[in-house]
């Protein structure tokens, strides 16, 4: 019996991560569930899997949710405190990091501190904090399970394979859904048709970064650290039909590639119970009715968060965490209608040439670094607001 946390229940990864632990009920058990605020679905899951412990991020719900989970057994934490609580259970074994944002730095490295293997969705960990979890993770002989689909995609692909014969890393992009669009033609796209991804079904932040294709950056970063390459052996290939999760080449030439049907539940299956394989249910890759599988280069210049991504990954130190919070920022405020489009990726590109980057930071660093490039784009914004003109 896997005994399993997740942080982040109530999103999308973790939600997702419940149905395969609803699947498998006599191999994995849940002993403690953190989230947000949504106190509706989270009381189900309490109800459902019986927790030892639950963190409700936002401290008012998390006392409403005490009264209305009186009658069960499960304890309620609150704030940053609750979440490295749920981390750090003693019971667990695995904790499944799905929040999404820099919360999840702290309470991923005191889960690796307390020994527990990490099944990692949260990507912004990694971009922003890497130097300190990989060494972290390998001193204190923890496992790091990508559960993203493309860096699960390369772990499978390395799996048995020895260390320093891989060539390159082939990280493959859908493209999102405005894929060969120029600029100019993206000026006034909205929120409704920048959250209408072609393959996948994400959250809300993710689904936004697909389409600017920022969220391939944030994956080129995360890839340098969780395999061990430089940013000159991670390529980026656009596959529009998102059948091809990703690709490594190895120096003889040999190419693998991982591919299935776009479903988030294969990476978190196989985190949850690696090395086994088990079964899936779900639609297979019918090879009758495929007859091509489409590939280009990425447009760099019309997406310039990847370019940017890059950028920022090989500069270092600081850097990746400007990039990374300067886009969480904007995502923030494109869905809530008060910035285009083209701004995000234009306002992360200013906050980067804005930045005097310091190296080798430590987290109380990285999280001044995201309070700084917070502080420096509502200034902007504000000043932008006022006289009316973009940057």
């Amino acid at each position: 019996m896997k005994k399993i946390a997740v942080l982040g229940s109530t999103g999308s990864i973790g939600t997702q991560t419940l149905e395969v632990v609803r699947n498998y009920k006599e191999d994995l058990k849940i002993v403690s569930l953190a989230a947000g605020s949504n106190i509706e679905l989270l009381e189900k899951q309490i109800r459902e899997f019986q927790p030892e412990f639950v963190c409700v991020y936002d401290e008012e719900e998390a006392e409403k949710l005490k009264k209305r989970i009186a009658d069960t057994n499960t304890r309620v934490g609150t704030g940053m405190d609750g979440l490295k609580e749920a981390a750090v259970i003693p019971s667990a074994e695995i904790v499944v990091t799905a929040f999404v944002g820099m919360i999840g730095i702290q309470p991923t490295i005191e889960a690796i501190e307390a020994g527990k293997d990490i099944a990692l969705a949260n990507k912004e960990t990694l971009v922003t904090a890497g130097h300190i979890i990989m060494p972290l993770a390998k001193e204190k002989k923890v496992k790091i399970l990508p559960v993203d689909s493309e860096h699960s995609a390369i772990f499978q692909c390395l799996n048995g394979e020895k260390k320093g014969t891989v060539e390159k890393i082939l990280l493959t992009a859908s493209g999102g859904p405005f894929r060969g669009q120029t600029r100019e033609q993206m000026k006034h796209i909205t929120v409704e048709q920048a959250l209408k991804h072609p393959n996948w079904s994400m959250g809300r932040k993710i689904t936004i970064d697909s389409a600017t294709m920022v969220n391939k950056g944030l994956e080129v970063i995360e890839a340098k650290w969780l395999f061990g390459v430089d940013f000159n052996q991670v390529e980026v290939v656009v596959q529009p039909q998102s059948l091809i999760h990703s690709m490594v080449e190895f120096t003889d030439g040999a190419i693998m590639a991982q591919l299935g049907t776009p479903d988030m539940k294969l990476p978190i299956q196989y985190a949850l119970f690696y090395p086994e394989r088990r079964y899936l249910p779900g639609k297979r890759v019918d090879f009758h009715t495929l007859s091509h599988i489409d590939f280009q280069i990425p447009d760099m210049e019309n997406f310039n968060g990847l370019a940017l991504a890059y950028q920022a990954g090989r500069t270092g130190g600081t850097m990746p965490t400007v990039f990374n919070a300067a886009n969480e920022y904007c995502v923030g405020k494109f869905l809530n209608r008060e910035i285009g489009f083209l701004d995000i990726t234009d306002y992360i590109q200013y906050a980067m040439e804005q930045h005097k980057v310091m190296e080798n930071p430590g987290v109380k660093d990285i999280l001044e670094t995201e309070r700084e490039v917070y502080e420096l784009l509502e200034e902007v914004m504000h000043e932008h607001h006022h006289s009316n003109h973009r940057l």
